[in-house]
């Protein structure tokens, strides 16, 4: 089965999701131009105190946007500066015991987690649902129901070097001879790293008909129907032993000398995300950002992974948070700040059609497009403990049979899944 963004959440659960009203959204208006809200006659209680946890890069903004719905609702917002790396824990940890925020920032692929262990609740956007991306609400989406509010968007694509390749490849060989015709030193650069990089091989392996996982009857994931295993992924393991053993992929590259490689102009093409444009464009790269072109046949979809905000199943302010995100931080004026402080693409369709002025912008909102959502069942956990190691098992040779190591894993992934 071939997983499209566009079936992720199925037609009927995006409609039951559109019919969610939002009591304090009144009318549904949207904010006045400085992107506050001004109170409805349900505003919550204005001695009311939010919590909420973000990253230190989103901080600033969020301490603006705050200030601003503490002066138009008298709900004070404590921001609490957390490493985005430990999120995920503490929230699991402190929230079962009423100690955690009302509020955190956080990655889509954490919701099969949050959910199955009760930590989040859904949030009603109402008709505000339109106001975002497709794929940002496909992201936030778990059996039918949106449970954050999405900020932005990120996924791989292909960083050109206009001055050594002057057009797109149309595959996988054309990138490869475009890039030995350069002249530079590395046909290619991604980064693979000792342990695999499934994320990074993923669109590869996608232009060969695997997915992770198939669909169930709503469109998310079924974690019963994993198709790692299937003949796509077969002949995906012996193309990557081929280019293994050609050099072309080697586990000794990782994302510090693959950015390094690149920004010192040693190669025409980088398969990274918009996280590595700016220090690129500091380093003097002429960049485009193009597709990732397939090697197996089938378009080579990259994973889309969506950042948002999600509310704790603890609130004992849910009137106040769900204002706070749906009428502040979902909003064009706020989401474009948060897009001029991270460079990641805005999930407000506004504030993507405004940042996607800047052409970079643009191509990679194309290309996540047609990217598939990261899966944010729990049974992912499994998938990641062992599919890597195997890569990079095929990539260095060290598996002799790369199609019985492939299929190995995928009998490791199904084994773990179902204890």
């Amino acid at each position: 089965m071939k997983v499209t963004r566009r079936t992720v959440l199925s037609a009927t659960a995006l409609a039951a999701a559109t019919t969610l009203a939002l009591t304090a959204c009144g009318s549904g208006s949207e904010p006045a131009a400085s992107s506050a809200a001004k109170p409805s006659s349900s505003a919550p209680a204005s001695d009311a105190t939010l919590s909420v946890w973000v990253d230190s890069n989103r901080a600033p903004v969020l301490k603006e946007a705050a200030a601003e719905f503490t002066a138009s609702s008298g709900v004070k917002v404590d921001l609490v500066i957390k490493d985005f790396g430990k999120i995920q824990e503490d929230f699991l940890r402190q929230v079962p015991s009423g100690k955690g925020p009302d509020i955190t920032i956080g990655a889509h692929d954490w919701l099969g987690n949050l959910v199955k262990n009760g930590v989040v609740q859904p949030v009603e956007l109402g008709d505000k649902v339109n106001d975002f991306q497709e794929v940002t609400i496909d992201a936030m989406s778990y059996d039918g129901k949106v449970y954050g509010v999405p900020y932005s968007t990120e996924n791989l694509a292909l960083l050109r070097n206009t001055e050594l390749a002057d057009e797109a490849p149309e595959s996988f060989d054309d990138m490869v001879k475009a890039g030995k015709d350069s002249g530079a030193k590395y046909p290619f650069l991604v980064q693979v790293g000792t342990e695999g990089d499934p994320f990074h091989m993923y669109p590869f392996q996608m232009s060969f008909g695997t997915p992770v996982f198939g669909q169930n009857a709503e469109g998310g994931y079924d974690p019963s129907k994993l198709e790692l295993g299937n003949a796509g992924g077969e002949k995906f393991a012996t193309w990557l032993a081929k280019q293994g053993k050609a050099g072309l992929f080697n586990t000794n590259i990782d994302a510090d000398i693959a950015k390094e490689k690149f920004n010192a102009g040693e190669s025409p093409f980088f398969i990274t995300g918009p996280w590595n444009v700016e220090d690129a464009q500091k380093a003097g790269i002429k960049l485009a950002v193009d597709p990732i072109p397939s090697a197996g046949g089938e378009p080579a979809a990259p994973f889309v992974g969506v950042q948002g905000f999600f509310v704790s199943s603890k609130t004992k302010n849910l009137l106040a948070a769900s204002e706070f995100l749906t009428n502040y931080i979902g909003t064009e004026a706020v989401q474009t700040k948060l897009y001029e402080a991270g460079k990641r693409p805005p999930a407000n369709k506004a504030a993507f059609e405004a940042a996607s002025q800047d052409e970079l912008v643009s191509s990679f909102g194309q290309v996540a497009a047609d990217g598939v959502p990261m899966p944010n069942i729990p049974e992912m956990n499994a998938v990641w403990e062992f599919w890597g190691v195997a890569e990079a098992d095929i990539i260095t040779g060290k598996a002799k049979d790369p199609v019985k190591r492939w299929n190995d894993m995928a009998k490791q992934v199904e084994s773990a899944i179902s204890k």
